[in-house]
């Protein structure tokens, strides 16, 4: 079974006992949350939201918090020898998700 879930202003498609990288989520190492937000639900039966599915949940826990890998941002003008580079990381969760209730 695998559904289709909606955080962060992303989509995923998970299954159990994925490993998912996410927008920061709210939370402790360990904790478990529940993912209201399922657009779709696969497997034997397909079942599909408009947009969302009533009643269907995700269930993962949090296994890490930090930060994604550096983004490197170059800004430069032409013939101006204007040359800036900025750094960007973004703060990111790991989720493993541990049940999807359709």
């Amino acid at each position: 079974m695998y559904a289709v879930i909606k955080t962060g202003g992303k989509q995923y498609k998970v299954s159990e006992g994925d490993l998912v990288k996410v927008e920061k989520i709210e939370g402790v190492v360990g904790d478990t949350i529940e993912l209201n937000e399922v657009l779709m639900v696969g497997g034997e039966e397909v079942k599909i939201g408009t947009p969302l599915l009533p009643g269907a949940k995700v269930k993962a826990r949090i296994v890490q918090q930090g930060k994604d890998k550096k983004v490197l941002v170059f800004h430069s003008k032409r013939r101006k020898g204007y040359r800036k580079t900025y750094g960007h990381r973004q703060p990111i969760t790991r989720l493993q998700v541990t049940g999807i209730e359709a």
